[in-house]
């Protein structure tokens, strides 16, 4: 399976949509109801209403990326949150994987100034 780069930020768009729209329709929805750049260095997350596809729109230096991922008998768990929440690349893999983001949780990150 392919890597999202660490430095790309992931928008899940919340409602469903339907699963006809294309690349122009997805870029317009970036644009108009999320309120975004559809042409920024981000990842842009779709579903439809079962929850059985999810869609990925991301645009890389001259043109659109369309990627689509159909599960035969299960259903992604989408993050039940804000109104645009964001993802790391590292939890988009953990939804495409089908684990639930809302419970995975990872130990904070230690900073310090001196070893003792």
């Amino acid at each position: 399976m392919f890597r999202f780069d660490e430095g790309l930020t992931v928008y899940l768009h919340r409602a469903p949509i339907d699963f006809r729209a294309g690349i122009n329709s997805l870029a317009v929805m970036v644009e108009q109801s999320l309120g975004l750049d559809p042409f920024a260095k981000a990842v842009y997350v779709f579903g439809n209403r079962r929850r059985d596809r999810v869609k990925i729109l991301l645009w890389d230096r001259n043109g659109y990326w369309l990627l689509l991922k159909r599960l035969e008998q299960d259903r992604f768990i989408w993050p039940d949150e804000a109104r645009v929440p964001t993802l790391t690349p590292e939890q988009l893999h953990w939804l495409l994987q089908g684990i639930d983001v809302a419970v995975m949780q990872r130990h904070p990150q230690r900073l310090y100034a001196k070893v003792s």
